[in-house]
C-alpha cells in the first residue's frame, strides 16, 4: 500500500492548495453579510475570482485523484492521511497568512504527525 502513497498525498495536497486558493480569493471578495441583497453582487465577485476558480478547479483534480487512490488501497488506510492536509495547511495558513500557531495548535499538529505515521507504518 505504501506504493500508492505519493498518489495519495498528490489528492492531499491538491486539497490542501484548493483551500488556501479559497481563503485568498474570499480576502479578495471580504467580509459580508449574508443576506438577500449581497447574493448578485458577492456571488459574481466569488464567481469571478481568480483563487476561488484556482481552488474549485484543484478540487475537481483532487477528487480525480482521490478515486484512483480508493481503487488501490483500503480506505482504512487512506482516509486518515487526509490529516496531512490539516498540517500543510496550518503552516501554509502561518506562512501565506499571518496566522497564528499557538503551543495547542502545535501539540495538536503533532500528534496529528505520530499518528499518520502509525498509520503508514501498519501498511
Amino acid at each position: 500500500m505504501n506504493q500508492y502513497l505519493p498518489l495519495i498525498l498528490l489528492g492531499v495536497f491538491l486539497n490542501a492548495f484548493a483551500q488556501l486558493s479559497l481563503k485568498q480569493g474570499m480576502r479578495t471578495v471580504g467580509h459580508f453579510a449574508f443576506s438577500f441583497e449581497n447574493i448578485l453582487p458577492i456571488g459574481t465577485k466569488v464567481a469571478l475570482s481568480p483563487f476561488v476558480l484556482a481552488g474549485l478547479l484543484c478540487y475537481v483534480i483532487s477528487v480525480i485523484v482521490w478515486l484512483m487512490a480508493l481503487s488501490r488501497v483500503d480506505v482504512s488506510y487512506a482516509y486518515p492521511l487526509l490529516s496531512v492536509g490539516y498540517i500543510a495547511t496550518a503552516f501554509a495558513g502561518q506562512i501565506f497568512f499571518g496566522e497564528t500557531l499557538g503551543p495547542v495548535r502545535w501539540a495538536g499538529i503533532l500528534v496529528i504527525c505520530v499518528g499518520v505515521y502509525l498509520i503508514t507504518r501498519s501498511a
